[in-house]
């Protein structure tokens, strides 16, 4: 699946970690191009394409098959920057090269997925199935071996961590039977039922 997206970010200043990190080189793995044309920075992969703004305080090279981030001024807004740039850049490579996925798990009786085009359709106890379209960049996979297991995939590592987050508010795992839909392998803090409960408690 070859997708093409320009990456939208939501800043906020995270600790002086993020400025080690902006130091490390990003490696290029064969097949992806860069290309930075001026506060544009744009990557292509066998997976598909994103774009990236840079910020004013952040500047971008690629040198011997590496892409080197750098902030012109060492104001403690631009350290923290730095290290977030850096990452987003990351983040790109390693969706257009390999993509990203999310795995979740539906739990429950009469609980059952099916994709259907761009919508997919759930019946999670509710009186009316529920349809959920289908992002652009995204595609939804049911598991060969587990057909109650969805696989959430493409390469923006943001848009595919939302979409599995939306599917899971829909029915959250509930703390007594575990019926809703969880990520697979997600532990599950369990409560005993009242009934259970009551019979411990009289022993």
């Amino acid at each position: 699946m070859r997708e093409s997206s320009t990456l939208e970010v939501k800043f906020s200043v995270p600790s002086h970690n993020m400025s080690r990190i902006g130091k490390k080189p990003v490696a290029l793995p064969a097949g992806v191009t860069v290309e930075v044309k001026g506060s544009l920075v744009h990557v292509q992969g066998s997976k598909g394409a994103e774009e990236l703004t840079l910020l004013p305080e952040i500047t971008v090279t690629v040198q011997e098959g590496q892409i080197l981030v750098e902030r012109r001024d060492d104001t403690e807004q631009s350290r923290a920057r730095h290290g977030l740039m850096r990452q987003l850049i990351a983040n790109m490579v390693t969706g257009v090269s390999n993509g990203f996925e999310k795995r979740l798990e539906i739990i429950g009786v009469g609980y059952k997925a099916q994709v259907k085009g761009k919508t997919l359709a759930l019946s999670l106890g509710f009186s009316h199935p529920v349809d959920l379209p289908v992002p652009d960049g995204i595609e939804i996979v049911q598991d060969e071996q587990n057909k109650n297991v969805l696989i959430i995939r493409g390469i923006n590592k943001q848009l595919v961590g939302q979409v599995a987050a939306n599917i899971r508010s829909l029915r959250p795992p509930e703390p007594y039977k575990g019926k809703g839909v969880r990520y697979l392998g997600e532990q599950v803090r369990r409560k005993q039922g009242k009934a259970a409960a009551g019979a411990k408690g009289g022993a």
